[in-house]
């Protein structure tokens, strides 16, 4: 019984993530690999992100009520964080990033190719 109590907690564990929402990314790897969106949601738990306009899946919801129709609603799967990369629209190239402090003291994230500061 303890060990099941154990799985239970390792669930729960919060990934730290290289990207936030509203971050434009490119997809690295995967079948919709050099792909660019926008993140609109982010799973720490999971270590995933959902990217708008990349691996779209079809849905078939069924009727609800009765005289409504059933649809195929197409929807954003999460994908693995590890599969994007940070892009910068500018110079139009994906980058690493670092982290650095601005002329207030604030740590930032810069991204290493073009020195684009993003927050």
């Amino acid at each position: 019984m303890a060990s099941k109590l154990m799985g239970a907690k390792n669930t729960s564990v919060r990934y730290k993530m290289h990207v936030k929402k509203g971050d434009t990314v490119q997809v690295i790897a995967g079948r919709d690999k050099g792909k660019v969106g926008e993140i609109l949601q982010t799973l720490p738990r999971k270590s995933a992100v959902i990217v708008k306009g990349v691996n779209i899946k079809t849905k078939h919801v069924k009727p609800q009520q009765e005289g409504e129709t059933g649809q195929i609603v197409t929807v954003e799967a999460p994908i693995h964080s590890s599969n994007v990369m940070l892009y910068s629209n500018k110079q139009k190239v994906a980058s690493r990033i670092c982290y650095t402090f601005n002329d207030q003291g604030r740590k930032v994230r810069m991204l290493k190719k073009t020195g684009e500061i993003i927050d």
